[in-house]
C-alpha cells in the first residue's frame, strides 16, 4: 500500500510546499485508491510540520509544486518519492500517480483549459 501527500490550495496543487495550509492524503494500491481522500487543514504554513507529518503518517509519495532543496533531500532521505514542479488540479494528479503515469514537472491542464492557453 502506498500513501500520497499533496499540499493543496483549493482544487489545485499548492504552488509552494512550505506555504501550504491544506494537505491531501490518499491511500492507493495496485492502480486504485483504497479510501476516500483525507484533507487536513494546518493552523499555519510550516515546512517542518509537513515533513514531520510525512514521517508520522508513513507517506510513501509526495506531489508538490515548488519545494526547497533541504526539504526535498530530507524526504528523499526518509525514502519518500517526491515529484515536484507539478502544476494543476490535485484530482488529476491523484489519478495520474495512482495509475503510475505522473512525472516530475507535469503540467495538468484540463482539455478545455488547453484551448485557452494556446
Amino acid at each position: 500500500m502506498q500513501k500520497l501527500l499533496i499540499p493543496i490550495q483549493g482544487d489545485f496543487i499548492a504552488p509552494r510546499f512550505d506555504l501550504a495550509t491544506e494537505i491531501l492524503i490518499v491511500r492507493f494500491k495496485n492502480g486504485a485508491t483504497t479510501s476516500e481522500p483525507k484533507i487536513i487543514i494546518l493552523e499555519r504554513p510550516s515546512d517542518e510540520a509537513l515533513c514531520q507529518m510525512a514521517v508520522e503518517e508513513n507517506i510513501t509519495d509526495v506531489v508538490c509544486g515548488g519545494i526547497e532543496d533541504v526539504h526535498y533531500r530530507f524526504l528523499v532521505w526518509k525514502k519518500v518519492t517526491v515529484l515536484d514542479a507539478v502544476i494543476g488540479g490535485w484530482q488529476k494528479a491523484v489519478e495520474k500517480i495512482v495509475s503510475g503515469s505522473l512525472r516530475q514537472g507535469d503540467i495538468l491542464i484540463k482539455s478545455k483549459d488547453q484551448r485557452l492557453a494556446l
